[in-house]
């Protein structure tokens, strides 16, 4: 950081990632699963990739949030991507390229990506 423009630019962007995590009913809710086990298998770099896809795509209906333990620790890191009007979509195993992946053909093409859905 070298100056007042910069420290604002990176409020900016943190300001961005806070909206894209809050939760909004009518919105598509995309749920991070944080509990111990999550983070260990690497939840945070899913989370991570999921907000920066979201915000490249400027998907602005779509929130970004995290949950506790979702309770299948053997298919962490796991995902639920909940719908208004839709059955949940549970999605597990996932890394940082399956979560970019599953921002594109589940959020933007609306098709599940079933390499990764684990609730059929």
């Amino acid at each position: 950081m070298k100056s007042i423009k910069d420290l604002q630019k990176i409020k900016e962007q943190m300001l961005e990632e806070i909206q894209l995590r809050e939760k909004d009913p009518g919105n598509i809710q995309v749920e991070v699963g944080m509990g111990t086990c999550g983070i260990a298998s690497g939840a945070r770099e899913v989370m991570q990739a999921l907000l920066d896809e979201v915000t490249k795509r400027n998907l602005t209906k779509v929130r970004v949030v995290q949950t506790g333990c979702i309770g299948m620790c053997a298919e962490e890191p796991l995902v639920i991507i909940k719908q208004p009007g839709k059955e949940d979509v549970v999605y597990g195993n996932l890394d940082e390229n399956a979560a970019r992946q599953i921002v594109v053909q589940h959020l933007v093409n609306g098709t599940p990506a079933q390499e990764w859905v684990i609730n059929e």
